[in-house]
């Protein structure tokens, strides 16, 4: 183990080396220090190389800083995952390409219909590879995409690749229902608002429930003012549900599929990340009907063609015992959030203790908090971004604590209305610990920081 452990170590300096020292060879063959070259990017990827991970995941790379932004778990997935895909190894016909899948025994029984392995699910490089089939495979150039802000920041770049247009609506506050504490349920569409979006040129909307990051789950009749505006302009839904077992106490995840006339028109995305916590498998899927799917399986075909069949194998077989147990608390889509709901509550308390304005999510494992109440002078930041990219910056230089801004999840004309609020993520063993056990409040130091009058 020691020697694999330096043989890493190695290799991870080498691949800094080689970033380093490949581009000065590059460099050094230039005749011109102004010569130009003229294949330049193509126009359907103008302007999306700007990317709120790279940035702050880079600010937060340092040890001595707690990363709260990123939803990188650092529980451990379930054994019986793990073992599945150290056996699997030493099987030779699972080490090649395959089409199989046990997803369709578990949602077809969520669905209450029967889902074909073959031709209802399409397997994909993470819920990315699915997003991606479905805006290539049905989504036409001009064509336009509602999508509901805040949004997940990939949404609008990749219908914006597939040379359609995002049409934005934002999630609106009312005054919290439960008194001071606000939560996911206190963010809502304006009907009529998102009546207006639907024109002839619509071809899809994009949901996500439960909702990253405000962690808002769409009630059944929430759901239903979306269904009936899809079939009245015969629209698709595009709906992302990649947390869809992290669900909390009084709340149920609905899926839009399952309203009636929404099957024929609905493609729903699933990850095996945010089901058993192994971002790094980069494992979705795509369910929907034969029709729609079908497109999707062109544009992976043509692409990525298969993913990988160990990961496939074991997610398969840890699938198909949760679903033997799915009406048993044992059952890991019940046991994760119950676990979660925990270190929910927690948060949401420091956080109160710090001065802060928490809402608390009804689902997923993201928190949003207003940082408005809080007089901190960012008058040495950059002027021209909103005010939660500047004090996340703050945050990170002087309180070693990295969240994300949540004006990175929205466009420019509704980033005034949602920059006094950063994103925290909770699925992390830190919040029993915490630096030594210190708590969040500690780093927000109230001599430092101390509310507004």
């Amino acid at each position: 183990m020691f020697f694999a452990q330096q043989y890493f170590y190695c290799f991870g300096i080498r691949a800094s080396l080689l970033k380093i020292i490949y581009p000065l060879r590059y460099v050094r063959f230039s005749t011109s220090p102004t010569m130009t070259f003229r294949h330049k990017n193509a126009k359907r990827i103008e302007g999306l190389d700007s990317n709120v991970w790279a940035e702050f995941t880079s600010l937060a790379a340092d040890p001595s800083v707690v990363n709260l932004g990123q939803g990188l778990p650092d529980i451990s997935p379930p054994n019986y995952l793990k073992e599945e895909l150290a056996k699997v190894a030493f099987v030779n016909r699972l080490n090649q390409y395959t089409r199989g899948s046990a997803l369709s025994q578990v949602y077809g029984k969520v669905c209450g219909r029967k889902i074909d392995p073959y031709t209802d699910i399409l397997v994909t490089i993470g819920a990315y590879g699915s997003l991606f089939s479905a805006m290539q495979g049905l989504i036409e150039v001009e064509d336009e995409v509602i999508i509901i802000e805040p949004y997940y920041d990939c949404y609008v770049d990749m219908v914006k690749m597939a040379g359609a247009k995002p049409v934005c609506i934002p999630l609106r506050y009312k005054s919290a229902a439960g008194g001071d504490i606000a939560s996911g349920a206190d963010w809502v569409l304006d009907p009529a608002e998102l009546a207006s979006k639907f024109n002839p040129k619509t071809k899809a909307i994009l949901l996500n429930t439960p909702h990253n990051p405000i962690g808002k789950v769409y009630t059944k009749e929430e759901l239903q003012i979306i269904a009936d505006l899809c079939l009245k302009h015969d629209i698709l839904c595009i709906s992302d549900e990649v947390y869809e077992w992290l669900v909390y106490t009084g709340k149920k995840h609905i899926k839009i599929a399952t309203l009636p006339g929404m099957w024929e028109r609905t493609v729903t995305i699933g990850s095996v990340g945010k089901t058993y916590t192994v971002t790094g498998w980069k494992l979705g899927w795509s369910i929907g009907p034969q029709h729609l799917i079908k497109h999707l399986q062109v544009v992976h075909q043509n692409s990525l063609y298969t993913c990988p069949t160990p990961l496939q194998e074991a997610v398969a077989q840890a699938f198909l015992l949760d679903f033997k147990r799915m009406d048993e608390s044992d059952c890991y889509f019940y046991s994760l959030p119950k676990e979660l709901e925990g270190k929910r509550n927690q948060l949401a308390r420091m956080l109160q203790e710090a001065g802060l304005k928490p809402v608390v999510p009804e689902g997923g494992y993201f928190m949003i908090v207003d940082v408005s109440t809080l007089n901190v002078d960012l008058s040495d930041m950059e002027e021209d971004k909103p005010y939660d990219y500047k004090f996340v910056k703050w945050m990170i230089k002087n309180k070693k604590l990295a969240a994300i801004p949540l004006s990175s999840f929205c466009g420019p004309e509704t980033q005034q209305k949602f920059e006094k609020y950063i994103r925290f993520c909770f699925i992390k063993t830190w919040q029993y610990k915490c630096k030594e056990r210190a708590e969040i409040h500690t780093y927000l130091d109230a001599t430092e920081i101390t509310p507004w009058t």
